[in-house]
This record gives C-alpha cells, sequence and structure tokens, in this order.
C-alpha cells in the first residue's frame, strides 16, 4: 500500500502497532491509532518539536525547505524557503534552532530575531561535507553526523566531493569544533541515553548497516565503540530515545513490511514494529506531554501517541 491509498485503522488496536516482544506491551496504548497529518513531500526529514508554540518544524530536503505543523489547528504550511537544502535538525537550551544544512554545507542557528548564524561550515581547513543530523547535550555542546550523502547528487544537495571524511564532530559551548569519532562507515542518526552516558549512532553505509553505541566520559570524550544492534536488511536513519532508555528509529528496507518505525530496547532487542506505507527517515516526541511521536516519512508526516515520553 502506498502513502496515496493510506487509511487509518477503523480497528483497535491499532494492527500497524505490532509487538515483537512482551517489554513492548507497555508502550502499546490500545486505543491509539497511527494518523496521517500531512503529505506532499519529496523526502520529509528532521523534525524538531516546539512545545512553547504547540508546532512541529520539519525538513522537505529536495524541495528546499522547512514546513510547520501546528498541533492545535492542524494547519501545514512552509516555515522558511529556501532553507538551502536542510536536513537534520534540533533545539538548543535556549530553544534556538539548529539545522544541518545539506547545500550550504554547514550547521546554523536561527536566532530569536529570525536571523542566521553560521556554527560550522569546515574543520581543518576544509568544508565539511553536509551535516546530516544534530543532538545538543546538557552541557550545551552540540554534537552532528557529516557524511558526504548530499554530495551524491543535486537532488539530495549539491553534487560535489568530499574533501574530509565522514565524522562525527562536537561544537562546545565555546565555538571550538573537535572530530569525535572519524572515518564512520555513513554516519547518520544519534542520540544520547537519558543518563548521557552512551551515545548511539546509525552507520548507514555499513553492510549491513548497524547503530553502534559509545561510552560518553565526563570531559565528552567518547570510547568503547560496540555494535549494538545489526540492521540486517533494515535501514535505519534517524533515532530517539525515550525516559527508559528504548531507542525509537526511523525505519525502511528492500523489501515490503518493514518501512515504519522499529523500537529496541537499551540491551539492542527489537521489541515492538510501526507499520507505514513508506519509510521513515527520522523521528520526534511532541505534544504537550512529549507522548506525540511524529515520524517525517518520505512523503507524508505521520503520528502516534505512545506510552513514554520523549527524552
Amino acid at each position: 500500500m502506498d502513502e496515496s491509498t493510506w487509511r487509518p485503522s477503523i480497528r483497535v488496536p491499532d494492527p500497524a502497532v505490532r509487538e515483537l516482544d512482551p517489554r513492548f506491551a507497555h508502550y502499546r496504548i490500545a486505543h491509539a491509532k497511527v494518523e496521517r497529518l500531512g503529505g506532499g513531500f519529496r523526502w520529509a526529514e528532521g523534525p524538531a518539536w516546539f512545545a512553547d508554540g504547540r508546532f512541529l518544524l520539519f525538513t522537505d530536503l529536495p524541495n528546499d525547505r522547512i514546513m510547520r505543523w501546528d498541533e492545535a489547528t492542524g494547519a501545514l504550511g512552509v516555515f522558511r524557503q529556501p532553507s538551502d537544502q536542510a536536513n537534520g535538525m534540533t533545539r538548543d537550551r535556549q530553544g534556538r534552532l539548529l539545522v544541518c544544512e545539506h547545500g550550504g554545507r554547514r550547521v546554523t542557528r536561527t536566532e530569536y530575531d529570525g536571523s542566521i548564524t553560521v556554527l560550522a561550515d569546515s574543520y581543518a581547513g576544509k568544508p565539511l561535507n553536509s551535516p546530516n543530523d544534530i543532538v545538543v547535550k546538557s552541557d550545551d555542546s552540540i554534537w552532528f553526523t557529516d557524511p558526504p550523502f548530499g554530495l551524491v547528487s543535486d537532488y539530495m544537495g549539491r553534487q560535489g566531493e568530499p574533501s574530509l571524511p565522514a565524522n562525527l564532530y562536537q561544537l562546545d559551548p565555546n565555538g571550538g569544533l573537535s572530530c569525535v569519532a572519524e572515518n564512520v562507515e555513513g554516519p547518520n542518526g544519534l542520540a544520547f541515553s537519558p543518563d548521557e552516558k552512551i551515545l548511539y549512532l546509525v552507520e548507514s553505509r555499513a553492510r549491513p548497516r548497524r547503530i553502534v553505541a559509545y561510552d560518553v566520559n565526563e570531559k565528552g570524550g567518547i570510547s568503547n565503540r560496540r555494535e549494538l544492534i545489526d540492521a540486517g536488511i533494515g535501514l535505519p536513519d534517524g533515532l530517539r530515545v525515550d525516559v527508559d532508555g528504548n531507542l525509537w528509529c526511523g525505519w525502511g528496507a528492500p523489501e515490503p513490511g518493514l518501512d515504519g518505525v522499529r523500537i529496541f530496547a537499551p540491551d539492542g532487542t527489537p521489541i515492538g514494529h510501526i507499520d507505514l506505507p513508506e519509510r521513515c527517515a527520522n523521528l520526534c516526541f511532541g505534544g504537550p506531554r512529549r507522548n506525540r511521536l511524529l515520524m517525517a516519512s518520505t512523503t507524508s508526516l505521520y503520528s502516534l501517541f505512545v506510552n513514554t515520553r520523549g527524552v
């Protein structure tokens, strides 16, 4: 079934929300169903929730725009266009929007007055590749991945040649940029555990694709890299962590039946799956209680209320 023929389930519990392990039963709400909030995009990505305004911003990369969805009214419109082919986004600890730009090959911050500050566009004197996804730690450090995905074509960025390896970077609160992991196999989505002692990272060009974990020390360094999840034929992308430490991962596959969101326990065991008719690139928790999963999925935006909250 494609997105144009998708219809919400008339049954509850929604059969699209599947339990793979008894641990997922707690997180599945019997009366909640998957909802399609809007469509007409080319590649929906990078959702960032603004609780103070009850709205979501997300990117539509090939269309070079950032979209806005208002929870109270359901209104959907353009927030910024052009966007320099924005991809991953989040908010900093002061509530400002942080954007990874494929087109600009940079990370920017949108100030309160709407002006844009460039936070990072080069490392060791060389231009970044195409910053992809981004997260902020409680110490105000900003972590982002920089694969060459946006250099492959003019559809998802601007065609070009990488000058740097595919790295993971950390931008400290004073603006110093450091490489914390070099030559990662397609660094993509990333997230911290609730206590920030573990960093999770998607490696999209590993075969098979995988999600790895690092220990994070008190000084912000990482060590003890290990494979947490072998994705098999799955295509993990962006991910978020809930208050219990479960990983909610945007997911896809080359064959039908695996598109949507895959949920893993902290030990890496798959415990649940949310079936969607198209691949989910990225997601975040929103709503007044942070219990509404908002899923940016190729041409559409979906949501599902769940029995947990995002970190």
